[in-house]
Order: structure tokens, then sequence, then C-alpha cells
């Protein structure tokens, strides 16, 4: 490789070590939250034993500052993990954890779950409990309308059933 192609000043130079951003809400979980947390944890630990082992293949480098900068991250959302005891929440209204049924105005029902951030999942109903429809449905009882304010336009809900799962 010619010289006209590696910058002196970075040859030698320590790798900067830069971290996932970590939300500055409070990292509430759910009991599977609080599990998951602990699978993720175990899988880029595993990852980076693998890479270690591996280490002098230029592939393997080359990951493993990916693989050490997500066992950081999962670390501390395990670190800074609060559980939340399901079985402790109130049972005739919304509060995290909560799995909510909702009809729309068209009368088409769904359901949501209150989670934590780390553990959401729109696309399977499970909302972060910071989300818009996670504050809207906040507090509100069987029967409530509440007004999910959307970029798409407000969409107003009725709460037609709660349920905890501890």
């Amino acid at each position: 490789m010619s010289r006209a192609f590696v910058k002196e000043d970075d040859a030698g130079a320590p790798e900067e070590r830069v971290d996932l951003p970590v939300s500055e809400h409070p990292n509430l979980v759910t009991p599977a939250g609080l599990q998951m947390l602990r699978d993720k944890l175990g899988v880029y630990e595993a990852e980076r034993a693998k890479l270690k082992e591996h280490d002098t293949e230029l592939a393997a480098q080359s990951h493993l500052p990916r693989v050490e900068q997500e066992v950081r991250y999962w670390e501390e959302r395990l670190r800074s993990a609060i559980p939340v005891d399901l079985s402790e929440q109130p049972r005739d209204s919304v509060a995290f954890g909560a799995v909510v049924t909702v009809e729309d105005a068209e009368g088409a029902r769904h359901d949501y779950q209150i989670v934590g951030e780390d553990e959401a999942d729109p696309q399977h109903g499970k909302v972060s409990y910071v989300s818009p429809l996670a504050r809207a449905l906040d507090g509100a009882a069987v029967g409530d309308l509440i007004t999910w304010k959307r970029p798409a336009g407000d969409q107003e809900l009725e709460v037609v059933a709660i349920e905890y799962g501890g």
C-alpha cells in the first residue's frame, strides 16, 4: 500500500472508545424485559469471547470494537434496570406493565403493553412507557376516552380492558 493513503497522525493512536447513547429516562423493566436485558448481554459476551479466541483474524479485530460497545451498553442497561413488580400495579387503571385493549372510532380493537424502552416492539404491540401512546393511556380506566397525539393526527381511543401479567 502506498504511504500516500496512510495518515501519519493516526498510526499507533489508540482507538477512540465510543459508547451507544443511553436514555435519560429511568430504566423501568417488566420481568420479561429484565430477562431480555440479561439475554442480550449474554449474547454479546459470548460473541466477544468467540472473537477474542480468533483475535489474529482481521475480521474479528474489526468487529470486536462494535461488540465491546454492545457489551458496555447492555451492562449499563442491566445495571440501571428498575424492575417493576406487575402484581403490585393498580388493577383499575393503566400503569407500567399493563396490557391495554383500546377501541378506535371504527370499532377496531388493539392491544398494547406498556413496557421499558429496550423491550418496546411496536410491531408486536409493546410500546415504551415514554411513548406518546403510553403517556396518553397512563392513569386511564376502563371506559375512559384518551387522545393519542400522533404525527399523523390525533386519534381518540376508548380503553376497554386493562390486564397485568404478574
